[in-house]
């Protein structure tokens, strides 16, 4: 149900999970532990499966929080909980709240969540190519800068999400972010099919982080497209279903 990162397990004072698919209680296409209020699974299942992974993290439900994201670069400074209806559009969550989970929702996009153990501030954050690319990563780490973290000290986690042997992008794409930068040609490489390539997403996550000033930073290495463990979109796109899943990934301060 729950994949750690070893970086973020040895601060004291933090819980957090990179929640799998496992453990829920939908059926069909988001068997089980859907958590995607976006979804058009049964909204009692998903609320059920909210439920235990925020038992799992030992908040209340009512403070198990995710953004309605839009793939954009805005973060949400998080004091209290909100009702379901009232979350903000944004793609980050940042607190210094003890006992309110902050999460985002992905299924194929990267997940990072951050922690300064030394002022007490976290963060999460969706980051897609599109909120990579248009600096979520930055805003974040900025957000958390406003209530007191310090990047000397924060550290952060990329958690499961689609790797470059699954994902393969057109020639418009790597011209995006070419355009962008030409040193990003060294997260593409060569694929099978002509005018395409197969993107480093976790790599590029990585090195925005790096750029940031983020220094300690781990990665669990999965793959949501090709670790049946997860949802994923493209996997569900690939298969011609109508809908897919989310994975949770959050965390909380003591």
């Amino acid at each position: 149900m729950m994949i750690a990162s070893s970086l973020l397990s040895s601060l004291p004072g933090l819980r957090h999970a990179f929640f799998t698919r496992e453990g829920g209680v939908s059926e069909g296409i988001y068997e089980s532990l859907n958590g995607g209020l976006g979804s058009n699974d049964d909204p009692a299942h998903v609320a059920e499966n909210r439920r235990r992974m925020a038992n799992a993290l030992r908040v209340k439900p009512s403070h198990f929080l995710t953004v309605y994201q839009v793939h954009s670069p805005d973060v949400a400074i998080v004091s209290e909980p909100w009702r379901t209806e009232e979350r903000p559009h944004a793609d980050a969550l940042v607190t210094r709240t003890p006992g309110l989970a902050i999460g985002i929702t992905t299924a194929d996009c990267g997940p990072v969540l951050f922690a300064d153990p030394e002022a007490r501030v976290i963060g999460a954050a969706h980051a897609g190519w599109k909120g990579a690319l248009s600096g979520v990563i930055e805003a974040t780490i900025e957000a958390m800068e406003t209530l007191g973290a310090r990047k000397a000290d924060m550290r952060a986690a990329i958690g499961p999400l689609i790797r470059q042997p699954s994902y393969e992008v057109g020639a418009e794409f790597v011209e995006r972010f070419t355009a962008k930068d030409a040193t990003n040609a060294r997260y593409f490489v060569a694929s099978t099919r002509a005018d395409h390539a197969m993107f480093d997403l976790a790599g590029y996550i990585r090195a925005r982080l790096a750029r940031a000033g983020i220094a300690a930073i781990d990665d669990v290495g999965l793959d949501t497209y090709a670790d049946p463990r997860f949802f994923s979109y493209r996997r569900t796109t690939h298969r011609a279903e109508p809908d897919y899943g989310r994975n949770i990934h959050a965390l909380v301060l003591d």
